[in-house]
């Protein structure tokens, strides 16, 4: 009983230490026209960016989260929710450890704050996977992912904000 506490005190000081030590340093707010565009940059720091997937999120005032899109990092490869296909554009820098967000021809409707956000689990550990009952919340549907969303918000570091405002 004795090794377990300590193996368990000693888990807990290793994972607290390694969360502490992850940086992410956010573009400034912007103030655009509509009809202009806008680059956000999420640089990380403090582990491999191609370990772990970059989702990118919004908010616009009153309104609920809405999931952007994923970057499977290491290979500028993007999924896209199918509401930000045309004018969102994810891309990445591996060397600079940084992941983009471009939204072309603005319109005031994309008045929000924008979330890059880290997964908290690699996709090969595969052994542990959260059950979550299915929703019939229709205004998950712009995330594409519906009954997966809770098990994405679950497994999200929110790292940083970016607010564009007209």
């Amino acid at each position: 009983m004795e090794n377990m506490i300590s193996w368990s005190l000693f888990f807990i000081v290793t994972i607290n230490g390694v969360w502490s030590e992850i940086k992410l340093e956010q573009s400034p707010s912007e103030v655009k026209k509509p009809g202009e565009k806008v680059k956000m940059s999420c640089i990380t720091s403090g582990y491999s960016m191609t370990s772990y997937n970059i989702h990118w999120i919004r908010q616009r005032p009153g309104n609920a989260l809405e999931w952007i899109g994923r970057m499977d990092t290491g290979s500028n490869s993007a999924i896209y929710s199918s509401s930000f296909q045309s004018r969102f554009i994810m891309t990445e820098d591996v060397p600079k450890s940084t992941q983009y967000l471009e939204v072309t021809s603005l319109t005031a409707e994309d008045s929000a704050v924008y979330f890059c956000a880290r997964h908290t689990v690699t996709e090969d550990s595969g052994a542990a996977e959260q059950k979550h009952p299915q929703t019939t919340n229709s205004n998950l549907g712009t995330f594409g992912f519906s009954h997966k969303l809770q098990k994405y918000f679950n497994l999200f570091n929110i790292f940083m904000m970016s607010k564009i405002a007209f």
